[in-house]
């Protein structure tokens, strides 16, 4: 359950599989509370600050459970050396193209792998799995961001070998994924020329938990206002570090600085 928005319930959480596999040890079994509807009680007037500081409550324990889990998750990944990214965006952005370009560009020299958050459909694991990438698809159901648990849970199913590169699509949503750590190294939040140079600033929370903006769609700069300048200068407002690629997944413009930048990561460790 995500408290920030109060979508989802745990149950609705469907881990999918790889083509042709099963999974023999089952998944892990992490324990995050399912708040239903029946943990609820109003059979007497309910006092504003008393509800306030339940929900809180309620927010500080999923997100402190969550927080251990993600805990977890880093540690395999540096024991691994496993570069983990969680790539986020509003729908509609370009990450899952970026992220098949990208892949059709490493899958020779770097493994890979994806874990693919979607409300429902694998149809982004299934352009993933195309390019010849393990994917992972997680249907969050009502769900509007993935947790540390339902990456644990695709972990199992997908095995990553050590010296690899995780790539986690998040659900596309700019607001919950930002307060929920998935055990990466490090955010990058896509964000489309066509969505408008103010974004960083309407959606201050992740754009500030993200070391990497990718202004993708580039290449269609000349068939629309948009001011390049002024979108990175609201991103460097929120903050000074973000690093910025301007990137077109469909042309290619820019992509080796993108290839660059993952390579200083995965170096980095």
């Amino acid at each position: 359950m995500c408290t920030t928005c109060g979508c989802g319930h745990p149950e609705q959480v469907r881990i999918g599989e790889l083509p042709h596999t099963h999974d023999d040890q089952g998944s892990h079994q992490l324990g995050t509370p399912n708040f239903s509807h029946s943990t609820f009680h109003f059979n007497k007037p309910v006092d504003a600050d008393d509800t306030q500081k339940r929900l809180l409550k309620i927010e500080q324990d999923v997100l402190g459970k969550n927080n251990q889990l993600a805990d977890h998750n880093r540690a395999f990944f540096a024991k691994q050396h496993i570069l983990a990214l969680n790539l986020v965006s509003s729908p509609g952005s370009g990450k899952t193209t970026l992220l098949t370009t990208t892949l059709n560009a490493l899958k020779n020299d770097r493994t890979c792998y994806v874990i693919e958050g979607d409300q429902q459909t694998e149809n982004d694991a299934d352009r993933i799995r195309a390019t010849g990438v393990p994917a992972i698809q997680v249907n969050t159901g009502k769900g509007c961001h993935l947790d540390a648990q339902m990456i644990s849970e695709a972990m199992v199913k997908l095995r990553p070998q050590a010296d690899s590169i995780m790539f986690i699509e998040n659900v596309g949503n700019l607001v919950c994924p930002s307060e929920f750590d998935l055990g990466e190294k490090a955010k990058v939040v896509i964000l489309s020329v066509t969505e408008g140079e103010d974004k960083p600033l309407k959606y201050p929370h992740m754009f500030a938990a993200s070391s990497l903006m990718i202004l993708n769609k580039v290449d269609l700069l000349p068939y629309l206002k948009f001011d390049v300048e002024q979108c990175i200068a609201n991103a460097k407002r929120v903050n000074p570090n973000i690093e910025v690629i301007q990137l077109s997944a469909t042309t290619e413009q820019g992509l080796s600085e993108w290839l660059n930048w993952l390579e200083q990561q995965r170096k980095q460790g």
